[in-house]
């Protein structure tokens, strides 16, 4: 039998688009690829996540109605796999379930619903899905497969919130299947794909069967989706090209529609279209526990992720505030890879604080991208900000007040742009400085996405190396100038301002938050891992009090296993404690 995974990129509420997308890649795979059975990822008919859509009875009506009419247009003799919402089929519990049916021959022939509904990170299964309570074989070209949708091969992970009961992957084994089909909608987190594989290969072996797993691709908000669809098998079902001893991997294309081809029931005559063989590479040349490839990826994931926010939420253009520094150098350098040099302002907006070198360097930036670069002093309009507020400041000292007026102003200017030009404004901080609240409210953090908002700085600076290596031995010359990546990090709002009058050397803060954030470790564990006690507990404390501004902040783009915003919920009157 020759299976498809056919890899979509489904925008969450356009049943029409996803529909098309359906019925076009499976006319493609029965012409081209003269395939049995094709696969597409979870709930590809509406998109992930629906969230609250699925509130809304029109939309879990439209969601089924489009089931109804793919049932009519797929063409027949060909076996098609899709995710979508269904009506609860058991006499109890919530009114929906995440089901992926079989369509042949213009009926629902199969249906499989999931059975573990994640509750922790961004997912929110379980406020809207019911459970499986059966899990039935599908028979088709004489193999019986079973289904087991994402979290299902999650199980004998030790991620917080996954301490499941049930194991469905057991059931299907149980009942004699011949394949595992897995359609996904798994996020993109770096490093991920090697986690994945894992669990795949385990299964694999445990039931000495092939897997296919089939992921989504594209962006929905901050999730990003990085595809890379495969199929892994014991050696003796993929003979061709595989080693003795090893599982044979074949991957779909990242961050990229695709079809993966492959004959189940030729071992030694497998035919595969695109098929992608990984290599994996084990340095960390920049000390962030990132590889080059993974850092690559990296990249990829956060230019998808700003080409398909703006896309999906109808923008074209894109701005920026190019300070001369180093995150608003990266944000720079993703838009115009993401949407092009064209379709990209960057904003120069000095004030007497500025250094000459921030000025420079920050033209010389766009220079070297190629867009559009707008200087606009912001002097006048601060020193009229300042005589109004005179009279009210009077007798009190230069602090903080006077020093975020003039990201405030900045953040005007920057949304007067948008509304005139709609165009959409980028915000450039990076995940250390979201910890720490070292930004500020309706100032620079103003803005529709937060693109490395999920990034720490020392991975910042890891990742602007990588494209600047990338670039030299390409090009002969760094895209992102030397003198932004070795000047000392500052936000310019007094004179002589460090970043590190404020926080620790970031290599030291960065460890101790992911420490906290990723591990959830308490100031005495830190202690126990050779930090500081006093620092440990003041960097917890003020994570803590920084609440109020992250609850106001644009969404960023998730590539960590912990993202502010949706992935990490937290209240934000409350007291602090001791941690």
């Amino acid at each position: 039998m020759r299976i498809t995974i056919a890899q979509i990129n489904a925008t969450i509420g356009d049943f029409t688009g996803n529909k098309e997308k359906i019925l076009a890649l499976t006319r493609q795979a029965q012409a081209e690829h003269g395939s049995d059975l094709v696969l597409f990822p979870e709930l590809a008919v509406c998109g992930y996540p629906p969230m609250d859509l699925l509130d809304q009875d029109r939309f879990v009506e439209l969601n089924i109605r489009t089931i109804h009419i793919l049932q009519r247009e797929i063409p027949q003799d060909i076996a098609v796999g899709v995710g979508f919402v269904n009506r609860n089929p058991y006499l109890r519990g919530k009114s929906l379930v995440n089901a992926y049916g079989i369509l042949l021959n213009g009926k629902v022939v199969f249906q499989q619903v999931k059975t573990l509904l994640p509750t922790y990170d961004v997912f929110d299964e379980a406020r809207n899905f019911e459970s499986a309570q059966q899990w039935p074989v599908f028979e088709w070209k004489g193999e019986r497969i079973g289904v087991a949708i994402c979290e299902d091969v999650w199980r004998e992970t030790d991620i917080p919130g996954t301490n499941y009961l049930r194991d469905p992957v057991r059931e299907l084994l149980d009942q004699g299947i011949s394949l595992l089909c897995v359609p996904s909608a798994s996020p993109y987190i770096a490093g991920k794909l090697k986690v994945r594989r894992a669990l795949a290969e385990r299964i694999c072996v445990r039931g000495n069967i092939p897997l296919v797993y089939i992921n989504a691709v594209g962006a929905n908000d901050s999730i990003i989706f990085d595809g890379r669809s495969f199929i892994v098998a014991p050696p003796e079902t993929l003979r061709e090209g595989s080693v003795k001893g090893r599982l044979l991997k074949l991957s779909a294309k990242a961050f990229e529609e695709d079809l993966l081809t492959w004959d189940s029931s030729a071992p030694g005559r497998s035919v595969v279209y695109k098929g992608e063989a990984a290599e994996i590479e084990h340095q960390d040349p920049f000390n962030v526990g990132l590889t080059r490839q993974e850092l690559d990826v990296l990249e990829a994931a956060l230019v998808m992720g700003i080409r398909e926010y703006m896309d999906k939420c109808g923008f074209t253009k894109a701005h920026l505030g190019l300070s001369g520094g180093i995150d608003s150098a990266l944000v720079a350098y993703l838009a115009v890879q993401a949407v092009g040099k064209d379709k990209v302002v960057c904003f120069s907006m000095p004030s007497r604080f500025s250094s000459p070198g921030s000025k420079e360097d920050a033209g010389e930036l766009a220079a070297r991208l190629g867009c559009r670069y707008v200087s606009l002093p912001i002097e006048m309009v601060y020193t009229g900000f300042l005589a109004t507020l005179e009279e009210v400041f009077e007798g009190r000292p230069f602090d903080v007040a006077e020093e975020n007026l003039q990201a405030r102003i900045r953040g005007t200017l920057l949304m007067a742009f948008s509304n005139k030009f709609d165009s959409m404004l980028l915000t450039t901080g990076n995940k250390s400085e979201l910890a720490m609240g070292y930004c500020t409210l309706y100032g620079d953090m103003d803005g529709a996405l937060g693109p490395i908002g999920d990034l720490f700085k020392t991975e910042v600076f890891a990742l602007c190396r990588r494209i600047n290596e990338k670039a030299l031995a390409a090009q002969g010359r760094m895209i992102i100038p030397e003198e932004i990546l070795t000047k000392a990090p500052s936000a310019e709002l007094r004179f002589n301002q460090k970043d590190e009058d404020s926080l620790p050397p970031y290599e030291k803060l960065d460890t101790i938050l992911k420490l906290y954030l990723f591990e959830n470790l308490s100031k005495d564990e830190i202690m126990e891992r050779g930090f500081d006690g006093d620092l440990s507990g003041w960097i917890i404390k003020t994570v803590a009090r920084a609440e109020f501004k992250r609850r106001q902040a644009p969404p960023v783009l998730k590539v960590s296993p912990r993202a502010f915003g949706m992935g990490r919920r937290m209240p934000i009157a409350r007291e602090v404690y001791e941690v």
